[in-house]
């Protein structure tokens, strides 16, 4: 089957081909373990996805309402050291993008994405309100007793902020899991305006996200470190209150599916099942492999999908050695004979990791947005006219993503619509991004340079000077991470939603360790001989723009890498029944 190109428009929905031939093979009768869905041909309720969109931006509050000053409030209630306070912090983002993943393979495999919601506010619920009391009284004790704060943050007072905090931690990867997925949900792809509807909803999620950070950058880390931490963290609380009771509230408006069972152990099955017919001959022709029914326990009424030429080695799951095993209800096992749907599956998640990659690449360079921009900055004349600029807060400009995708929604698409006769694809969205995360770096390095020349002179530049990199890094998250999660969601198999969503999530935990690795290896390899290396404490000795053109080579290689995978990914195909 020929491959779809990179440049063919897939963002509006899944192809759909007709089959030529039924399949002449039954799977085994359905357990009726699971109920078929409704097929729903009315248009969306439209106040499910508000609600839903509304309990993201509360979510988002409270997450970054912990997140956002942890370092420092471990620093200063705690009295924990530089090294630790990083390493805990460290650890903790890490795990809440890693979480997710669990949290999805819960819901499409057991709960589904409404119970897996529900359980995981309880429990992010019960963890803020743990932060909440212990952080009231570690900070109530500190300021009634002349002693060291030290000596009367009790052991057991720390511990129960720890578990509260590893709480949230598994709460929102629960939530962060599943709310995405299950807004998407709620939208019938059967009806052209709820497709273009679906669309726009990862749009809006993405900006009540990035509004749920900012709120919480801004008034509730005010309020911690300049009235009191228990309160700032009570704030959150109550966000998460609200949260809870507004996605309850919302239940009767809500379509909800039900879980496929285990997407792992159909994984497993393929391969498995591919390993014990090694030497078996594929057949030429697709259509003598194995499909099951429509009604088969291993298809769960799920739609079928069309077969595809790559990765042939697996369609030996599918492949009938002997058309007598299937009288033998002892070999229809799906350990030894799979459906072309679940190896098709299977293939779907191979042809993703080349995209995954390329993301995980271009987080880490966005990554320096938080880190090596903000010592760039420092290193510059942080006053604009009668103003001082903290560096950190230039990453406020995230605002201006969205401002960009108002202006991409409103104005260009219908531009390049007129321009070209339809809309930009999904993967052309995201190769935008890939270039501009180029264009981006490149700026960064042009004004590390030009400050690095104005040292010499005892000069410093204006802080103003960044910002075209955050601008230009704003515009690529427009394009990269929307499209990214509408993308991994839409090719995804139907029992793994929530895992592939989660996917496109943890490339930010990826990302981020990937860009500490690369600025901890750029520190040990190039301070050696008594050189500074292009990172020092004093910038002025160093070669940040060493570092920031090393990473531009970086982003053109993946952008380069990005094209060849794009130009020939494979969409999914879904077949029409006769």
């Amino acid at each position: 089957m020929e491959s779809e190109s990179f440049w063919r428009e897939e963002n509006k929905a899944p192809l759909l081909v007709k089959s030529e031939l039924p399949r002449n093979y039954n799977d085994e009768a359905s357990s009726g373990a699971f109920q078929e869905p409704q097929l729903r041909c009315e248009p969306t309720d439209w106040r499910a996805p508000a609600i839903l969109l509304g309990f993201e931006c509360l979510d988002s509050i409270a997450y970054n309402g912990i997140g956002t000053n942890l370092v420092l409030f471990l620093r200063t209630v705690l009295n924990g050291s530089n090294a630790s306070n990083a390493a805990n912090a460290a650890i903790w983002h890490g795990t809440s993008y890693f979480t997710p993943v669990i949290g999805a393979i819960i819901a499409d495999t057991y709960w589904g994405n409404y119970k897996t919601i529900w359980v995981s506010l309880i429990m992010f619920l019960i963890g803020m309100i743990l932060i909440t009391l212990t952080t009231l009284t570690l900070t109530s004790s500190s300021s009634l007793s002349e002693v060291n704060p030290s000596q009367t943050s009790s052991g057991t007072k720390k511990t129960l902020f720890f578990f509260g905090l590893y709480l949230v931690s598994f709460g929102s990867g629960g939530v962060r899991s599943a709310v995405l997925p299950f807004g998407a949900e709620q939208f019938n792809d059967e009806n052209p305006t709820d497709r273009e509807r679906k669309r726009s909803y990862f749009s809006y999620f993405f900006i009540c996200f990035i509004f749920g950070g900012i709120a919480s950058g801004t008034f509730i880390v005010w309020i911690q470190e300049n009235i009191d931490w228990a309160l700032g963290y009570g704030i959150s609380t109550l966000c998460i209150i609200l949260a809870l009771g507004g996605f309850l509230l919302g239940t009767p408006t809500y379509h909800l599916r039900t879980p496929n069972g285990s997407p792992l152990k159909s994984i497993c099955q393929v391969l498995v099942a591919s390993f014990r017919k090694i030497s078996v001959q594929c057949p030429t022709n697709s259509n003598l492999l194995y499909e099951g029914s429509s009604n088969s326990a291993n298809n769960f009424a799920q739609p079928k999908l069309a077969h595809t030429d790559e990765f042939r080695f697996l369609d030996k799951a599918a492949t009938i050695h002997d058309s007598n095993h299937l009288e033998d209800n002892d070999l229809k096992s799906s350990w030894k004979i799979c459906t072309v749907t679940q190896v098709e599956e299977l293939k779907i998640l191979l042809r993703f990791v080349p995209i995954w990659t390329t993301s995980i690449i271009y987080t880490s360079a966005c990554c320096q947005m938080n880190t090596t921009f903000i010592q760039q900055g420092s290193a510059m004349d942080t006053r604009i006219g009668s103003f001082a600029i903290p560096p950190a807060s230039l990453s406020s400009v995230e605002v201006i993503s969205v401002m960009a995708f108002v202006l991409y929604n409103k104005v260009l698409v219908p531009k390049i619509r007129c321009w070209f006769s339809k809309d930009l694809s999904q993967l052309q969205r995201m190769g935008i991004g890939y270039f501009l995360a180029i264009i981006a770096m490149a700026t960064a390095a042009f004004v590390e340079w030009r400050r690095l020349e104005s040292a010499k002179k005892d000069e410093l530049i204006s802080i103003a000077w960044q910002l075209p990199q955050y601008v230009i890094f704003a515009v690529t998250e427009v394009f990269i991470f929307i499209t990214l999660m509408e993308f991994f969601y839409g090719q995804a198999p139907e029992s793994m939603k929530s895992i592939c969503t989660a996917l496109a999530l943890l490339t930010v935990s990826l990302g981020q360790y990937l860009s500490s690795l690369i600025v901890t290896l750029v520190s040990v390899t190039m301070a050696t001989e008594g050189k500074p290396g292009w990172i020092p404490d004093d910038l002025n000795k160093g070669h940040l723009d060493y570092f920031f053109w090393s990473l531009t080579g970086l982003c053109i290689v993946n952008f380069v890498t990005y094209l060849a995978f794009a130009k020939n990914y494979t969409l999914k195909k879904v077949i029409l029944e006769s």
